[in-house]
């Protein structure tokens, strides 16, 4: 297979990790990607947790840039003669360079449509490069409340055995990499349009991202529905605790609910006439789930997906991280790769969440370790 992006030359400048991760997906698709760092490194190498030495002692090497850089050249670009060659050899800029610094920089959107009339320019900010919070701060956990839905978790099992809990973050980088996503797909749009138009700006909000996210919260706005996170849950279903773990359950059609109620043996309360109407289980939900629970606390999860999947209910087990690296499925599919990260070692690293053309990519290596000088830092295999 060749990859989509293999004729495309990607010139990255992140602090953040939405510009980093929009630029991660598009070189898993075969671009080349420069990451372009000031002395010393993007503020993503020292952004911990940090993994481990080979020998099991502590190590140096940032867990999030590794999965970010993955794959991607480096190069320390401190002079703005350096940058301004690399522009004009490249197909997409992605920058996340602070609006204020950037006339300084030569990296506004005038300068850069002016000097490099078919250069992709991305810009991916937390709240976008115009308007009145274009020079705004933004944390993760800032993203995904200002975006709507931090103030929607917890919810489901976890808000029942915690109602009094405040709202919360997902884990991770959430809302930066809907932003990332965004920029990506901002991206490939201009370069595909590039024949015809010639370069574009592209300006990308996370918060814009995130509110995409939860579109059906904000729909719910227009009838006067203000959703909370006490009420945003399936009405049965959802996070199962089992014997030996949890896991995720959903019917939502007819022939799913036919094949719980056989999954679980067809109990009395289930077969109930008035339980064959939607929207009657809908009202009774949680005499559902309690009724599930029960049957569920007693047996074991694969025990469970097992029969449960034959009869085409939606369900399946909450993995841990370990378990989900040794998944059968997971190896068939290629969703994981053996690179090199600078005193790691050999880690394992999630190449890509999609396939092209049905078969799984391939990262050209680890993240690049940073260049004393100007000299290019190669991905390690």
């Amino acid at each position: 297979m060749t990859a989509p992006l293999c004729d495309i030359f990607i010139v990255v400048r992140a602090s953040g990790v939405a510009a980093a991760y929009a630029a991660r997906m598009l070189g898993t698709m075969g671009a080349r990607v420069l990451l372009a760092e000031p002395v010393g490194g993007t503020p993503l190498r020292r952004e911990p947790p940090f993994l481990p030495r080979e020998d099991g002692t502590p190590g140096e090497t940032s867990a999030l840039f590794a999965y970010l850089a993955a794959g991607m050249d480096g190069e320390v670009v401190d002079a703005p003669e350096r940058l301004a060659e690399l522009l004009a050899a490249a197909d997409i800029f992605i920058d996340d360079t602070p609006v204020a610094d950037r006339t300084a920089l030569g990296l506004d959107e005038g300068t850069i449509a002016e000097r490099h009339p078919d250069l992709v320019h991305v810009s991916v900010l937390p709240f976008g490069a115009t308007g009145p919070k274009a020079c705004w701060k933004g944390e993760d956990i800032v993203v995904q409340h200002a975006g709507g839905e931090g103030n929607l978790l917890p919810n489901g099992l976890a808000v029942e055995m915690f109602p009094d809990r405040a709202p919360l973050k997902i884990g991770g980088h959430f809302g930066a990499m809907q932003g990332g996503i965004a920029a990506a797909l901002g991206a490939l749009s201009a370069l595909w349009a590039r024949p015809e138009s010639g370069g574009q700006y592209v300006d990308v909000s996370c918060q814009d991202a995130n509110l995409a996210v939860g579109a059906f919260a904000i729909q719910r706005l227009g009838d006067g529905s203000i959703e909370h996170r006490v009420e945003r849950s399936f009405r049965y279903g959802g996070v199962i605790p089992c014997e030996d773990g949890y896991l995720e359950l959903l019917t939502l059609e007819q022939r799913q609910w036919v094949g719980l109620v056989e999954l679980l043996g067809s109990p009395a309360w289930a077969t109930d006439p008035a339980l064959k109407d939607s929207l009657e289980r809908s009202r009774r939900g949680p005499e559902i789930n309690a009724h599930i629970r029960a049957w569920a606390a007693v047996r074991k999860v694969d025990d469970i997906v097992g029969a449960g999947q034959k009869l085409g209910v939606p369900l399946a087990r909450y993995k841990t991280p370990a378990q989900i690296l040794a998944d059968p499925q997971e190896r068939h599919r290629g969703v994981f790769q053996k690179v090199r990260a600078g005193d790691a070692g050999e880690v394992e690293v999630l190449v890509s969440p999609f396939h092209f053309d049905a078969a799984p990519l391939v990262l050209a290596g680890g993240p690049p370790a940073l260049a004393d000088g100007p000299e290019l830092a190669r991905a390690q295999g």
